[in-house]
């Protein structure tokens, strides 16, 4: 057999006769045996106890979530992907990341093999150096330095580069791999290997040894002796396929090997629907047989043999086989470094190809809907924005008894799976479809003068007037948890602020959620304009949303401080507008009023304790400590049942306390509350600006000017004088709603209403004026004249 193995420190054995396995990059000490090297393995010294993994073949995964399922997975390696940009030696770096991500896959107990490129361009390397070094001195000196520089190397034949470079490509991967005590082996073969019935069974039966000795097998063409191309004759069956290059090299063995995944790594995303670079090419995010005649093909590489033509139907044969396919990008700096192990764990990477098409549009065509819708409603003229959210107030009022039921399947279902807090947000009740449908006709009666309202009016010249006005952002995702009412509300503000909209809500709530979509779709169809406001129902992980930059402008985030940390962090590029956490503080000054605290403290606690504007800290003026105000406090949280923590200085106070809090910057969204002492409103200021998260502080006091004090200098979003910190909101500040609370430095702090939605641009209207005639020797000169604005309709 044409097949070349090396076992890389194992020695050869059988079965029977050797029971034990001595493998010198495991452990040179001792004697493993191989039935146990799957289940603990050392990496570096790190144990890695692999996670069980089990899965028949036969049929391949319908989703990407799936892919974190594989457990036997190919990996090929491109020419471009393996080699420098010269084309003559490899891409050492990205070698070694490629290597370290196949060795912590085969660490969890997957079975990795590699197809790989590579042996061509590494020979060229070392032949051009032992011809520049045969070169005799003499011709050196008689060429003259610059003519050296120039000396002109033959065109080296491919077939003695491989040769050349195999081992040295081979001695590469092996010392790699040694670093993360794996050991690889090295197979070489030719098509004749697989239309010889023997030659086929004896490359499967070494595979398979190679395998279950945990060894990760690396395969390539013996370009050596490799015959030229066949016609393309093949690809008619399963059975069917002939090797021209690494892409039907890899498919053919995924097939064979009862492969549940295979990635193909080349140096473009992954497969678009027309030759990257060009103006319209979009990048497909799953690919389906029989969408070829969808796709226009480009060159080939500009290395290696196969184009992405060639890729995509050795892609279709191995589906066809039952092995699952990703087509993606191993070359690019950012993404290259975990690549292979995001396709794996599901992320939304490259091209996966399924057999399997969605009932529904992809989230891509919703996103392409929902711009395309937005700017549909942007250009309804105000009154029938209006329209169609009264429309929808009616509906939640007129459909309440369809809403109830689809909540209460929700309810039965997390029952015992969600806790109490969050069970409080998923529930609906008549009482607060009310309350909605209220907020939603105030934003009706708010939006009549929103998008396209003249902000600034300039005459910068004799008939040349510059007006700013207000427009919609785009589309906007809004991601939130358990709460089901939030979808009217944001999609009202949606449709009155003219923005496509992206709802992605939580599946404890998606019973909920499909009935308020469909009602909401039905007062959009009133003016034609249903497809604005998407629901995303597909499998979609949030962290792959994020990654739409071109499709989404802004994203909001309503739910959990660890869901909008998550979202801060793996948004790409594309804005998020919210706040991380609610750390919100009340300071009781020495002058506040007894009647007043104690009401305010409990509303602001205890009244909703999961909101993010729920109170966290209680800031309490030293003189105020052992008076019946202080009593009046700590006997009324206590009958509240909330936890109470010591702040350090507080607890310094007392002999016997309360458990000293852990991080005064903590948001317990539950009835736990920390207490800590101040001496002046200026040290509950900075205690708000070190561990607050400016959203919502407050101060009781009867002293005007210690209030203002306190109003002026604390630097959060929302600064309340002897009110509620429950106040924070949308509905409570008459914005009839919000998309949320933003605590960020943007165009919009605190609770995020219509005017949040909006962004402008400028308008310009002249009559032939060009910028020449303004030069130093002009005949015009500019004016900057501000003009009136219309006044704003605020009725």
């Amino acid at each position: 057999m044409l097949s070349q193995v090396y076992h890389c420190g194992f020695q050869p054995f059988k079965q029977h006769l050797l029971p034990w396995v001595k493998c010198t990059t495991v452990s040179r000490s001792r004697r493993v045996q191989p039935s146990a090297i799957r289940h603990v393995r050392c990496w570096s010294n790190i144990p890695f106890i692999t996670v069980p993994l089990s899965r028949t073949h036969g049929k391949s995964f319908a989703h990407r979530s799936e892919l974190k399922h594989a457990k036997r997975i190919v990996v090929k390696l491109g020419s471009a992907v393996v080699t420098r940009g010269d084309e003559c030696g490899l891409a050492l770096g990205r070698l070694a990341s490629i290597v370290e991500q196949v060795s912590v896959l085969q660490n969890q107990g997957r079975e990795m093999m590699l197809v790989t490129s590579g042996a061509v361009a590494f020979g060229k390397q070392r032949l051009r150096h032992e011809i520049l070094l045969s070169q005799s001195v003499r011709q050196a000196l008689h060429s003259g330095q610059n003519q050296l520089k120039e000396m002109a190397i033959p065109v080296l034949e491919a077939r003695a580069c491989a040769a050349a470079g195999q081992s040295g490509l081979m001695a590469l991967y092996e010392a790699m791999f040694t670093q993360y005590s794996i050991c690889a082996a090295q197979i070489l073969v030719t098509n004749l290997d697989f239309h010889d019935e023997q030659k086929r069974r004896n490359l499967n039966g070494t595979l398979h040894e190679l395998l279950r000795m945990n060894i990760v097998p690396i395969i390539n063409t013996n370009d050596a002796v490799v015959p030229p191309a066949e016609p393309n004759s093949d690809l008619q069956g399963v059975n069917v396929i002939s090797v021209k290059d690494n892409d039907s090299l890899a498919a053919r063995l995924a097939v064979e090997m009862k492969t549940d995944l295979l990635i193909v790594l080349s140096d473009v995303e992954g497969l678009f629907d027309s030759p990257p670079g060009s103006d319209d090419a979009k990048l497909i995010d799953i690919f389906y047989p029989g969408d070829q005649q969808s796709v226009t093909f480009g060159t080939k590489s500009r290395v290696g043999m196969g184009g992405m033509e060639a890729k995509v139907k050795a892609a279709l044969w191995a589906l066809q086989g039952g092995t699952s396919v990703v087509i993606a990008n191993g070359t690019h700096p950012k993404v290259s470094g975990h690549v292979i192990t995001d396709i794996v764990e599901g992320k939304k990477v490259g091209t996966f190809f399924s057999e399997v098409k969605p009932a529904g549009p992809t989230v891509e065509q919703q996103g392409e809907m929902a711009r395309s819708g937005g700017r549909m409603l942007a250009a309804l003229e105000p009154e029938q924005r209006a329209e169609i959210i009264h429309n929808l107030a009616d509906l939640l009022t007129d459909q309440r008894d369809e809403i109830l039921l689809a909540n209460k399947k929700d309810m039965e279902e997390a029952e015992g799976r969600l806790a109490a807090p969050l069970l409080k947000r998923l529930s609906l009740s008549t009482s607060k479809l009310n309350s909605l449908a209220i907020g939603l006709r105030q934003i009706a009666s708010s939006s009549q003068d929103s998008v396209g309202r003249v902000l600034r009016r300039t005459r910068i010249a004799k008939n040349l007037e510059l007006e700013q006005v207000t427009v919609p952002i785009g589309v906007l995702l809004v991601i939130f948890e358990s709460r089901p009412d939030c979808l009217p509300q944001v999609a009202a503000l949606a449709i009155a602020s003219g923005n496509g909209l992206l709802l992605k809500g939580g599946k404890e709530a998606a019973h909920s959620n499909r009935i308020l979509h469909l009602l909401t779709q039905e007062a959009l169809s009133i003016h034609g304009v249903k497809e604005a406001v998407q629901l995303v129902n597909t499998r979609e992980e949030v962290e792959d949303l994020c990654r739409l930059d071109k499709m989404i402008d802004l994203i909001i985030p309503r739910g959990s401080s660890q869901l909008v940390r998550d979202i801060q962090k793996a948004a790409k590029g594309i804005p998020v507008m919210g706040h991380s956490e609610g750390i919100c503080h009340m300071y009781v000054d020495s002058e506040a009023s007894v009647d007043k605290v104690t009401r305010l403290v409990r509303d602001s606690k205890c009244e909703y304790p999961a909101a993010c504007n729920a109170l966290e800290t209680l800031l309490i003026h030293r003189d105020l400590l052992r008076t019946p105000l202080f009593d009046q406090i700590i006997d009324m949280l206590r009958v509240e049942q909330v936890k109470i923590h010591a702040g350090p200085k507080f607890a310094s106070y007392l002999t016997f306390s309360p458990s000293e809090v852990k991080s005064l910057r903590t948001e317990y969204g539950d009835l736990e509350l920390c207490i800590e002492v101040v001496d002046n409103v200026q040290e509950a200021i900075d205690h708000i600006h070190k561990y607050g998260s400016s959203h919502t502080d407050a101060i009781v006091t009867e002293n005007e000017k210690t209030a203002e004090f306190f109003l002026q200098h604390v630097d959060s979003a929302c600064v309340f004088w002897n009110a509620s910190t429950r106040f924070s909101d949308g509905y409570r500040f008459g914005l009839g709603a919000e998309v949320g609370i933003s605590t960020s430095r943007i165009h919009a702090r605190g609770p995020v209403g219509l005017e949040g939605l909006l962004t402008t641009k400028w308008l310009l209207r002249g009559q032939d004026h060009v910028v020449s005639d303004f030069s130093e020797h002009g005949n015009l000169k500019y004016l900057h004249e501000n003009l009136p604005v219309p006044q704003r309709n605020t009725n």
